[in-house]
């Protein structure tokens, strides 16, 4: 299954916005008007929307990001760009960043698929959604928007076994309630925007992202931290019978840029490149940073039982438990799905997601020598 997702959050927190305009950061210069209209990240500082404004940095684009009051931001620190502070439902913060926008690049959500209480999924990835939709209609801010790309994921797609999905297989309205609330909020929240896009002329493309991996994950997605966890030598096992869509971080931020340029409003595009064993996924991490792989697998019942136990302890002792049994359900895929409608209408070219499972692992690895140094060196 795919994520927990490599986006920022940016639902609302207690601490006050710190600026209804770009901050006092180094930001960068007014181009002159023969050059292109600026572009908005919103939610830059996650894993996958910090790679599309680095994306859009090297591209020699005139970059705004938006990004909350407080937020982990150094997987863009080193970029000169023009920084909104504020969070989804701030519409002075969100018009004035939008304005005269010529693409807007959607990259928030809330991941955390294990919650019990599932509300603040729906606050963020739906009514959220909906707010910020809200004022790309506006009439100070549509003429200027040529293209929303929103950042969805490859659940929302229907998946069923032995058959590969794809753009064309919808979650129908009557199957929603058997599915996860986290998957239910995604679906929910990429209806919510094809449906501006159908009636209200938004024009927008979903872009259904399945389980990123790469380098710069510096906020430590679920997913990464088992690469992280194989790369130190420090996962006991592996869980067998568990396969994921995946794909590597850079060539999902390329998909972003590419939709931008020649997604159809209106439609939604599978961004995948292929289905990866749970097991392969951490054998090539641990190779790749020189260490053994686990050679201790736990099969699919106990993967389950210790699921539910971890479901039932939430239940007592009211907590939140990462290991449930709604979290074992989004790590197994229901099918492969084929990204063909990406590679033909929007010239999408990923490399193999091997590599970038190798890249992250060394990530990871670099990240631990330095921090040693540090402290070495202090």
């Amino acid at each position: 299954m795919t994520e927990p997702s490599p986006v920022a959050s940016l639902a609302p927190d207690s601490s006050p916005v710190a600026s209804l305009a770009p901050d006092s950061s180094p930001v960068a210069s007014l181009a002159p008007d023969s050059s292109p209209a600026p572009v908005l990240v919103i939610g830059a500082n996650g894993y996958l929307g910090s790679h599309v404004t680095r994306a859009l940095v090297a591209d020699g684009r005139q970059v705004r990001v938006m990004v909350r009051d407080g937020a982990n931001t150094v997987g863009i620190d080193d970029l000169d760009v023009t920084r909104f502070v504020g969070d989804i439902w701030d519409d002075d913060v969100l018009r004035a960043a939008m304005t005269g926008c010529q693409d807007v690049y959607y990259c928030v959500v809330d991941t955390r698929g294990w919650l019990r209480d599932p509300a603040p999924l729906f606050r963020t990835n739906v009514d959220g959604t909906r707010n910020v939709l809200d004022v790309a209609v506006e009439p100070a801010v549509a003429p200027s928007l040529q293209k929303f790309v929103f950042t969805s994921s490859y659940v929302t797609v229907g998946r069923r076994r032995g058959k590969v999905a794809t753009e064309a297989d919808v979650i129908g309205d009557h199957e929603l309630a058997r599915l996860t609330p986290y998957v239910r909020s995604r679906v929910q929240a990429e209806n919510l925007v094809l449906e501006y896009a159908r009636r209200r002329g938004l024009p927008a493309v979903a872009m259904c992202v399945s389980t990123t991996y790469g380098a710069g994950d510096w906020g430590r997605t679920p997913h990464g931290a088992i690469i992280a966890g194989a790369a130190f030598g420090k996962l006991p096992f592996v869980m067998s019978g568990i396969e994921l869509e995946a794909v590597g971080i850079e060539d999902a931020a390329a998909a972003m840029l590419l939709a931008a340029q020649n997604g159809r409003p209106g439609e939604r595009y599978l961004i995948s490149e292929k289905m990866i064993s749970n097991a392969e996924v951490v054998r090539i991490a641990a190779e790749a940073a020189g260490v053994p792989a686990p050679t201790r697998s736990v099969p699919l019942p106990v993967s389950y039982a210790m699921a539910a136990l971890g479901s039932l302890k939430a239940r007592l002792q009211g907590t939140d438990e990462r290991l449930s049994l709604d979290s074992l359900r989004l790590m197994r895929a229901e099918a492969p799905v084929d990204c063909g409608k990406a590679r033909r209408e929007l010239g999408w070219q990923p490399r193999p997601v091997e590599e970038s499972i190798r890249e992250a692992a060394k990530f990871w690895v670099g990240l631990r020598e330095a921090k040693r140094a540090g402290k070495a060196a202090g």
